[in-house]
């Protein structure tokens, strides 16, 4: 029974640093990239509307209408692009990421390796699974809650409170001795549990953003810059087809 709910809370927290991991590189990536994603898309729909101007060809001017239409912000939400456009289209920040002049890093919230081993070290400590009374399982995980929030931030500072807060706080419990159907019940839960686990873990790494990630699980920051990188050329190609098409 020990070595199952180690084992599950080693999974566990496995699981809960990748999460981490792939919700910060999915922001990182929108930070940086999505100023570059927008200028694709409204090239695309100038580029659409100056071909249908010119040929006046009825399939061409839906396709333009059509292009148009995916890039006009959704009612209610244009608050979501003020830190992007200004009066001219671009704020400072995205012209800066599409012509490579200098631009202020997105805020990096990935963990350092200092948060990772704390975090690694509470989780284990103070994990429910190890719970066997309900009241101590509560505590337990309103306790967790706000551990994996400090970690998600990189907050190392508060992760270290965390920590005298849990040595300070009250010692577990003794632990009784299981009857048989209570330690069947128990695996019967571990198993399952896993298999949630294992789902979510399929989950993340199968996504977009998971997928991105498992490429360069040591250097995201790199990743990022390639694509960059890659987005900067086709921003490049668009403007030009859209000068000749205006000429």
């Amino acid at each position: 029974m020990r070595v199952a709910e180690q084992a599950l809370i080693e999974f566990e927290i496995a699981v809960e640093t990748f999460r981490v991991e792939v919700e910060n590189f999915s922001r990182l990536h929108h930070e940086k990239l999505g100023p570059m994603y927008a200028r694709l898309d409204e090239l695309d729909a100038s580029i659409a509307e100056a071909r249908a101007a010119r040929t006046g060809d009825p399939e061409d001017v839906r396709r333009a209408q059509d292009a148009r239409a995916a890039v006009l912000p959704l009612p209610g939400v244009e608050a979501l692009f003020d830190d992007w456009l200004d009066s001219e289209g671009l704020s400072p920040e995205a012209a800066a990421m599409l012509t490579e002049r200098p631009v202020r890093p997105p805020q990096r919230v990935r963990p350092s390796e200092e948060v990772r081993r704390l975090y690694r070290e509470l989780a284990r400590k103070a994990h429910p699974d190890l719970a066997r009374e309900e009241d101590e399982r509560r505590r337990r995980e309103e306790f967790i809650t706000r551990v994996n929030a400090a970690y998600a931030r990189g907050d190392e500072r508060l992760l270290r409170e965390l920590a005298d807060e849990w040595e300070a706080g009250p010692a577990p419990a003794e632990e009784r001795l299981s009857e048989s159907e209570e330690l069947y019940a128990r695996l019967e839960w571990l198993a399952q549990r896993k298999d949630l686990l294992s789902v979510l873990a399929r989950e993340l790494e199968e996504s977009a953003i998971g997928s991105m990630l498992r490429l360069a699980p040591e250097d995201p920051d790199r990743l990022l810059e390639e694509i960059a990188e890659q987005l900067r050329g086709q921003v490049s190609e668009r403007e030009a087809e859209l000068a000749a098409l205006v000429e």
